[in-house]
């Protein structure tokens, strides 16, 4: 099944636009034959969509406005630079309460086509008014178009800062934890290592010591082996704690 044309078939459009058009918008434009102004414009695109939805807007030689979805008047091309508007204010809600890489993610994915868009549609508007000097709404028209594109930039532009320094604020968050893991662990090799001679001299003799050493007068043999071990602890702890720090 063919896709339906782009321009309505009701149009009385000069028969070079039909001919200039294909079945797909293609990209955004401005044309002008026989005192009409044909707009080729898109509309706003959303993350990852990969085919661009075409608008036509019409201004026929009279200066009526058409809009193959937006109606007549000048209400026509207000409606088109307004949904574009109504984008954006959704998308700064989202920025402004992203705290987190994740959360800026998905914001800059949908604001960057919509930043190639609306740059697009700013330079369309400004050479509409160039091939119509005398229609003054286009001199409205360029003006909303050039804050719609200067407002996705600096969105676009805060969004990347934002997610810049989240980035920077976890790789922080990341980097104490694993010094405080670092710390964690030294201390717990600096326990094994203070009580880890007294566990392998009493492994070795025995607490209860028959190994010949029982005919010494209690608590000698005992507190021998707890004094040596805590000594050998204690050299074994320096040790291991100056080649940390090493």
């Amino acid at each position: 099944m063919a896709p339906p044309p782009l321009l309505p078939l009701t149009w009385n459009v000069p028969e070079t636009f039909r001919k200039r058009l294909g079945t797909t918008a293609g990209s955004q434009r401005a044309m002008e034959a026989d005192g009409h102004l044909l707009l080729v414009l898109h509309h706003p695109p959303e993350a990852n969509e990969k085919t661009r939805r075409g608008r036509i807007l019409w201004r026929d030689a009279e200066g009526n406005w058409r809009g193959s979805d937006t109606g007549s008047g000048p209400i026509a091309v207000r409606k088109h630079l307004e949904q574009y508007a109504k984008v954006f204010e959704e998308l700064e809600k989202s920025e402004a309460a992203a705290l987190t890489a994740a959360d800026y993610l998905p914001l800059l994915e949908s604001l960057t086509p919509l930043v190639r868009s609306t740059r697009n549609l700013e330079q369309v508007m400004q050479e509409a008014r160039k091939l119509v000097p005398e229609d003054r709404n286009l001199i409205d028209f360029r003006d909303q178009a050039y804050e719609i594109a200067r407002n996705a930039d600096l969105l676009y532009t805060d969004a990347k800062n934002g997610m810049d320094i989240a980035i920077i604020r976890r790789a922080e968050q990341q980097a104490i934890a694993a010094e405080q893991s670092a710390i964690a662990a030294n201390r717990f090799n600096l326990l094994v290592a203070f009580f880890f001679p007294i566990g392998m001299l009493a492994g070795v003799f025995g607490v209860n010591l028959q190994n010949g050493f029982e005919d010494i007068p209690a608590p000698w043999p005992i507190m021998t082996l707890i004094v040596a071990g805590i000594v050998s602890g204690i050299a074994l702890a320096v040790h291991i704690g100056r080649s940390s720090k090493a």
